[in-house]
C-alpha cells in the first residue's frame, strides 16, 4: 500500500508540472531553481516509471506508447526550463555588455529631454525632437519668472534630433544675463500640430544601473537618465 500511494504522490507531481498547476511553482523563482525542480521532476518521473513497471499487472501491462509519450512530455518540460536558464544568463551577459559600452559615454556632452536652456558668454544651445517632419518649428525662450524673453524661428526641420543656437539677447535685440532659461517648443505639418519635445545639453558625470538590470547616465543639469533616452551624442 504504501507503494502506491509514494506513485501516486509522485504521478500528480508530475502531471501537475505538465500543465503549468503546481502550488510549488512561481513565476519569481530564480533561474537556479527552476533548473534544479527540472532536475527533480526528472528524477521523480523516472522513478515513477520504475515503480510503475515493477507494479504493473503481467497480463494488462503499460501501453510503450503511452510511456513513450510521458517521457517525450518530461523531456519537453527539463528542455523548457533549461531553456529559460540560458536566456537568463543571455541577458544578464547583455545588460553587462551594455553597462560597459556605455561608460564610454562619462565626460561626453549629449542631448537629451530637459526644458533648460544655460546662456553663457552670450550663447547656448539646445535641440528639438520630431516625431515627424514639420514645416514650421518655433522655440520660445522664457526667463526665471516665466516672461517670454525671446523666440526662435527654426522654420521646417525633418523628424527626428534637431539642434539650434541662441545669441543671448531679447527680442529688442538687447543682451540678457547669463544664466539658466526655459525654453518650449511648438511645431506644426500644414497647419496641424506635430509632437515635439525640447531638448537639453548636459554632460555625463557617471553611468549606473537600475533596479531593473537597464543602465542609466547621470547627466549634470538633468539628472538620472536611461541611456536608451539620451538622443545625441556631441
Amino acid at each position: 500500500m504504501s507503494t502506491t500511494s509514494s506513485v501516486s504522490s509522485n504521478q500528480q507531481a508530475i502531471y501537475d508540472a505538465l500543465n503549468g498547476t503546481s502550488g510549488s511553482s512561481s513565476s519569481s523563482s530564480s533561474s537556479s531553481t527552476s533548473s534544479s525542480k527540472a532536475q527533480q521532476l526528472s528524477t521523480e518521473f523516472m522513478t515513477l516509471l520504475t515503480t510503475q513497471l515493477k507494479n504493473q499487472d503481467p497480463t494488462n501491462p503499460a501501453s510503450s506508447t503511452e510511456m513513450v509519450s510521458e517521457m517525450a512530455q518530461i523531456s519537453t518540460v527539463e528542455g523548457v526550463s533549461n531553456l529559460g536558464t540560458s536566456l537568463s544568463t543571455l541577458m544578464a551577459n547583455m545588460q553587462n555588455t551594455d553597462y560597459i559600452n556605455s561608460s564610454a559615454l562619462v565626460n561626453q556632452t549629449v542631448l537629451a529631454d530637459g526644458s533648460k536652456l544655460t546662456l553663457s558668454s552670450g550663447n547656448a544651445a539646445g535641440g528639438v525632437y520630431l516625431n515627424s517632419a514639420a514645416d514650421s518649428v518655433v522655440v520660445t525662450i522664457k526667463d526665471s519668472s516665466g516672461s517670454v524673453v525671446n523666440t526662435v524661428d527654426l522654420g521646417a526641420l525633418d523628424a527626428g534630433v534637431n539642434t539650434f543656437t541662441w545669441d543671448g539677447k531679447n527680442a529688442a535685440g538687447t543682451a540678457v544675463a547669463d544664466g539658466t532659461y526655459t525654453v518650449s517648443v511648438s511645431a506644426k505639418a500644414n497647419g496641424t500640430a506635430v509632437t515635439a519635445n525640447a531638448l537639453q545639453l548636459g554632460t555625463v558625470n557617471s553611468i549606473s544601473k537600475a533596479s531593473d538590470g537597464s543602465v542609466e547616465a547621470n547627466v549634470s543639469g538633468i539628472g538620472t537618465v536611461p541611456v536608451s533616452d539620451i538622443k545625441l551624442i556631441l
